[in-house]
């Protein structure tokens, strides 16, 4: 592909009546090059057991010949039709509260034998049926999987016998999860019980752990049946998404993209496919900040290191979401700025019936023009003048901040807090950084390569290997800079809670230990509150940063920073305010010589080079007034209207503005 991907996803399943050819011609008009299809649609391709019907697969195809769009085609298997579960029941997942219902998507057993069997003929058709059409140029594999809590029997059957592969005997099993407590020990493989039952946290985890790696290797799975299809040229994506934010009850309308998905590691599940993808979707209006837009985009594309698709993002949605003038073209560009290649959005129209009727499209439920599509249109046009020089934005981030799926689920069996999750202090130590333009990878540990960045963070990384630790205390003596959070190196990768001074391992790396916590109440650090939890830190070698305030509690230090080897390890033994986590990170950088912007969000700077335009900062001004800056930059051309800025010049911007400069050497 030698131009960014801009479009949407399209069902003409879904019109109210048959307008294909004026849905084309608007996407045309827009300047969209690509549409998603076929993801949705199982029940249509396939209406009766064996029977099936491409008929409206066909259509848009021929459409999209005409007009000279690209399709990327999805299999259809993350909603299985009604005649599948009146045929076979036990397609549906069977949880901890029983067997599913059909209705909802995503509620089926993805390694139930006869959901394999349907899910393989309906794959199978659909990629012999499109992958030599010359408009299809990939095609993205099931929709934002899951494991869907499935506990069935066979599910059961398979997790014992992986660990009968891991841990031999169960002698080996008793003693890596502690299950002499409470009577829980196995002494007989036959005895292993069902662990929808289970309270023991490491082993719990370690079938989470399992149910996670039976989603990635479906994924696999499906990748490996449309490779038998696909020609060389075709990509295959899928599309990542992350813990949904809730706020209330309504799941449907209240949240966001926020943090680490807890239900398939996008790290084993990167494999399936040969182009990330992902889904990103956030607070809009006053409240956009840009922040969920830069963590998922650091996020899927540390996946593979490279350029990644945005499959799925919003264009009206909710009545909260319905963009400001100027936001959705802020969006667009932000997806650019972090490594997108591809912006679509999902969806083309607003549905009218079914669960989503009120998660808007581009097009109102009137399917006439309106400002958020004529605002696409404004971003198609660009893209399709400037596009190429867009493209295969690269970063070489010199910072990185570290996930772990497993630190997740152990912190949801042991809560910091009944308020405080994983996901909030991953968030919390990201945005600070973010809004500091700082930029970094988030790197699932697993798959971490500390040679290449100067400065790693570790937020609550609780369960920790021996190895990694090992890893890590290496980083920092070879002149590394690690910042950590409270919570980490506190247990092994099955929960088992380490028999020795916390942080296990790291003691002398941070120069501090702690062998107390306790609720914050009215303790203060730099003049905050701590919140949620306090490590009574003990410092060694380290310097303390900040001690607590409080009567009894203040003889602690509540964040360290040591020497160690060449490099410098800081610790954080509270929930600190932004403010106070910014000046350890201000200290942290500066240490790792990372050189740090002047300035701050609501102005955020996202660089990288591409091929045809080389070095660009992206300069964005997410706030609703007006904003200014000096040029940091020796020579630079705004990419978009040709202006000229030097170092010390003035840089005004609009409100909800974006600048993309690019640096220069000569007169062009």
């Amino acid at each position: 592909m030698k131009e960014l991907l801009f479009g949407t996803a399209y069902y003409p399943e879904y019109m109210p009546y048959d307008r294909l050819e004026t849905d084309i011609a608007m996407m045309k008009a827009a300047g969209m090059n690509v549409i998603r299809i076929a993801e949705s649609t199982w029940s249509t391709l396939e209406p009766q057991d064996g029977t099936f019907d491409f008929s409206f697969i066909d259509r848009v195809l021929e459409a999209a010949e005409r007009e000279g769009l690209s399709v990327i085609v999805g299999t259809p298997t993350y909603a299985v039709p009604a005649w599948l579960a009146r045929k076979e029941p036990e397609v549906m997942a069977l949880g901890a509260g029983g067997r599913n219902l059909y209705g909802r998507r995503q509620l089926m057993d993805i390694v139930n034998p006869a959901f394999r069997y349907h899910a393989e003929r309906v794959i199978r058709r659909l990629a012999e049926h499109t992958a030599r059409h010359p408009r299809v140029i990939g095609f993205q594999i099931d929709n934002e999987t899951k494991h869907y809590g499935m506990a069935s029997e066979n599910v059961q059957e398979l997790f014992v016998a992986y660990l009968k592969e891991k841990f031999r005997t169960t002698e080996n099993l008793n003693r890596a999860f502690g299950l002499a407590y409470w009577s829980n020990s196995i002494h007989d493989w036959k005895d292993f019980p069902d662990m929808r039952g289970c309270v023991n946290a490491g082993l719990a985890c370690e079938f989470g752990k399992f149910q996670r790696t039976l989603a990635a290797q479906y994924l696999v799975w499906q990748r490996d049946l449309v490779s038998e299809y696909k020609r060389e040229d075709q990509f295959i994506t899928h599309n990542f998404d992350f813990e949904w934010k809730k706020f209330g009850a309504d799941i449907a309308q209240d949240g966001y993209s926020y943090g680490v998905q807890p239900d398939i590691s996008h790290y084993e599940a990167a494999e399936a496919v040969t182009v990330a993808g992902t889904d990103i979707y956030h607070p809009t209006q006053d409240a956009l900040t840009g922040a969920e837009i830069a963590f998922g985009g650091d996020s899927v594309r540390s996946l593979k290191q490279d350029n990644y698709f945005v499959l799925e993002c919003q264009a009206q949605a909710f009545k909260y979401w319905t963009p400001y003038p100027g936001q959705l073209r802020l969006h667009a560009y932000s997806h650019l700025a972090s490594g997108a290649d591809a912006v679509l959005y999902w969806n083309w129209h607003s549905i009218h019936n079914g669960y989503e009727t009120y998660w808007k499209g581009l097009l109102s439920h009137d399917l006439e023009t309106n400002p958020t599509y004529e605002e696409a249109c404004q971003i198609g046009r660009e893209w399709k003048e400037k596009g190429t020089l867009l493209r295969q934005l690269k970063k070489k981030n010199r910072a990185a901040l570290l996930m772990d799926t497993q630190s997740l689920h152990a912190l949801r069996w042991f809560p910091i807090d009944k308020e405080l999750s994983y996901n909030d202090v991953v968030r919390h130590m990201y945005d600070a950084l973010y809004e500091m333009n700082i930029e970094c990878d988030v790197v699932d540990v697993h798959g971490l390569e500390e040679e290449r960045y100067d400065l790693l963070i570790a937020p609550a990384l609780y369960s920790v290997s021996e190895d990694l630790i090992g890893r890590l205390a290496a980083f920092v003596k070879r002149g590394g800079v690690l910042v950590s959070s409270f919570r980490s190196f506190v247990a092994d990768e099955h929960l088992s809670v380490y028999a020795d001074a916390a942080p296990h391992g790291l003691t002398d790396c941070f120069g501090m230990s702690y062998n107390r916590f306790t609720e914050p109440g009215t303790t203060k650090l730099a003049g905050e509150p701590a919140r949620y939890f306090c490590e009574l830190l003990r410092p060694d070698t380290a310097e303390t940063l900040a001690a607590y305030e409080h009567k009894y509690w203040g003889a602690y230090s509540g964040a360290t920073r040591n020497r160690y080897g060449q490099g410098c390890a800081y610790y954080i033994g509270t929930y600190t305010s932004p403010e106070f986590l910014k000046t350890v990170y201000a200290d942290a950088a500066e240490k790792a010589g990372i050189p740090l912007p002047d300035v701050r969000w609501p102005l955020i700077v996202r660089s990288g080079e591409t091929p045809a335009a080389g070095v660009l900062h992206y300069i964005f001004n997410y706030s609703a007034d007006e904003r200014s800056m000096s040029c940091p930059y020796e020579e630079t051309k705004e990419l978009l209207t040709g202006k000229r800025y030097r170092r010390g010049d003035t840089i005004a911007f609009k409100d909800w503005d974006v600048v993309i400069l690019q640096e220069v050497k000569n007169e062009d």
